[in-house]
C-alpha cells in the first residue's frame, strides 16, 4: 500500500468513526435515549400480549411481547365494582382465570343483558380490586401452554401503562374502551362520570397526548380502540390521540347505536367517523372472505378506507394450522407477506408478535440500517480504486 492510499483509508475509517459516535458526550446525554417508534412500515400489535405463549393480558405476556420486538402492547379495558380500570377481554371471568376453584366466589354467578342476549356467568363488575386481584390468569385456548395457568394475577390499566412506560425502547401501547354500554350501566362513577371519561383521564394522568405522529404522540405512542362509535365521538374533544374504529363480522350490529355492518362500512359513513378516528380495526375475514380455508377474491374495505385517509389495522393473526388458510400452506410468514405487501394494511394484530418481528426484520430493513449498508458499500467503491 502507498503513502497516499494509506492516508485516503485512514480518513475514511475516521469518517465512519466519527459519522457513528461522538468522541464526547454532551450533558443532555446523561439520559439515554430510548430507541424510538418504526414508523416506516406496519405496526406490530401484540394482540392481548404474547398470548400464544403466555396468558393473556398478563404482565408477563406483555413483557414478552416487548422482548421479541413489537411495536404496541394492545389491551382490552373492563371496570371492576368499585371503578377501577382492569385489563380483561371477556365481561365474565369464567374462561381465562381460576375463579372457580374460589368456593368464597361461588354466589357470584350472575345473569346479565350482554349485547341483546342474556349471558351467565362470573362478571367482572362484580368483583372489587382487591377480590380480582386474588385471582390467576389461565390460558384461554386448550391447545397453547398450560404450564403457566394459576401464575399471574390480573393487572390494572395503570400498571399495565406502567409496562410500557418503564419498557427500554418506546412501546406504544393500544388500549380498548371495552363494552362501554355495560360499564355504565352497572358501574358508577363520582360526579357524573362515565366510563369512558375515567379512561381518557388515567391516559392524561401518564402524559398520554397528541395527534398521530406528533412529537408528543411519538414520545408516547397510543391507539384509543372501540367497538362502539359513540364512545369514540364521546371522548374526541376530551384528547387528540388517535382513534381507531373496531368493526366486527358482517353479521354483528354495532352495541351501541345498532348499526349494521353495510353501514359502518359504507362511503357516507367513513366520510362521517373519519372526523374522529384516524383508522379502523375491522375483522380479517371481512377484508378476506375465506371458503373452506382458502381464501377468496378480497373486498374493497382496504381500498375504500385508504381513499378516506383511514388506516387498516385488521385483526387477529395467529400462527396454528387451523387458523392458517391454505393458499399460505400453513405459513405464517406467508400470510403477513401477503397482507402487508398485496392487501396493503398498515398495522396487524397478532398473537405471536415475534413471529411478525422477525419476517419484518427480515423483509423490511429500517432506513437507518439500509443507510449505513450503502455508506459501506460506496466507501468499498472508492477503496476498490486504489492499487494497493
Amino acid at each position: 500500500m502507498n503513502s497516499s492510499s494509506c492516508v485516503i483509508v485512514t480518513f475514511l475509517l475516521l469518517f465512519v468513526g466519527c459519522s457513528a459516535r461522538r468522541l464526547y458526550s454532551l450533558p443532555s446525554d446523561n439520559k439515554i435515549a430510548k430507541k424510538p417508534l418504526q414508523t416506516f412500515r406496519a405496526f406490530n400489535v401484540a394482540h392481548r400480549g404474547s398470548n400464544g405463549e403466555l396468558p393473556e393480558e398478563t404482565g408477563p405476556a406483555y413483557l414478552r411481547a416487548i422482548e421479541e420486538g413489537t411495536d404496541f402492547i394492545e389491551t382490552d379495558i373492563l371496570a371492576s365494582k368499585d371503578g377501577v380500570l382492569m385489563c380483561h377481554h371477556d365481561v365474565t371471568l369464567d374462561e381465562t382465570t381460576d375463579i372457580a376453584k374460589h368456593k368464597e366466589f361461588a354466589d357470584r354467578v350472575k345473569t346479565y343483558e350482554v349485547e341483546g342476549k342474556n349471558q351467565t356467568g362470573f362478571f367482572i363488575f362484580d368483583f372489587t380490586l382487591k377480590e380480582l386481584k386474588t385471582l390467576r390468569a389461565n390460558q384461554r385456548f386448550a391447545f397453547r401452554d398450560q404450564q403457566y395457568n394459576g401464575k399471574f394475577a390480573i393487572i390494572t390499566f395503570e400498571e399495565y401503562i406502567q409496562i410500557a412506560i418503564n419498557a427500554p425502547r418506546v412501546i406504544g401501547i393500544y388500549p380498548e374502551i371495552k363494552n362501554p354500554v355495560l360499564m355504565n350501566q352497572h358501574v358508577k362513577w363520582s360526579k357524573g362520570k362515565k366510563f369512558e371519561d375515567v379512561f381518557v383521564e388515567i391516559l392524561k394522568k401518564y402524559g398520554y397526548k397528541g395527534s398521530y405522529l406528533s412529537k408528543e404522540w411519538l414520545n408516547q405512542p397510543c391507539f384509543i380502540q372501540s367497538f362502539a362509535p359513540s364512545s369514540l365521538v364521546r371522548i374526541h374533544n376530551q384528547t387528540d390521540l388517535p382513534k381507531i374504529f373496531l368493526i366486527d363480522d358482517v353479521d354483528v350490529r354495532t352495541q351501541d347505536t345498532n348499526q349494521t355492518y353495510a353501514e359502518i362500512t359504507s362511503d357516507q359513513y367513513f366520510s362521517y367517523i373519519k372526523e374522529y378516528v384516524v383508522g379502523i380495526g375491522p375483522w380479517k375475514d371481512t377484508i378476506v372472505p375465506v371458503q373452506n380455508n382458502y381464501t377468496q377474491t378480497p373486498t374493497d374495505l382496504v381500498t375504500r378506507a385508504h381513499a378516506h385517509n383511514l388506516q387498516v389495522h385488521p385483526y387477529t393473526f395467529r400462527n396454528e394450522n387451523q387458523y392458517l388458510h391454505f393458499n399460505f400452506c400453513e405459513d405464517p410468514y406467508m400470510e403477513f407477506d401477503y397482507w402487508i405487501n398485496t392487501i396493503g394494511v398498515d398495522g396487524l394484530f397478532t398473537d405471536f408478535t415475534g413471529s411478525l418481528h422477525r419476517y419484518q426484520e427480515w423483509t423490511s430493513q429500517s432506513p437507518g440500517t439500509v443507510d449505513a449498508i450503502k455508506l459501506l458499500q460506496n466507501i468499498a467503491k472508492m477503496i476498490r480504486k486504489f492499487k494497493f
